[in-house]
């Protein structure tokens, strides 16, 4: 069981029981108090994910084997 649990669907991301509208397709980059939500990772980042692109993160995961 998680305490706090981020979530995307129709359109929208929830940060616990906060919920807004997605700022892009995917749910990459979305900010959060000062932090960026990484979907690959599962976590905040302190900077925005350098990809440009969903894609380009998989790719760079499949090359390298993790973010």
């Amino acid at each position: 069981m998680s305490l706090w649990k981020v979530s995307t669907g129709n359109g929208r991301i929830s940060f616990g029981s906060k919920s807004r509208a997605l700022g892009g397709s995917r749910g990459c980059n979305e900010p959060f108090k000062g932090s960026f939500w990484c979907p690959g990772r599962g976590w905040f980042a302190k900077e925005p994910c350098p990809f440009v692109s969903k894609a380009e993160c998989d790719n760079y995961k499949r090359m390298c084997g993790a973010i």
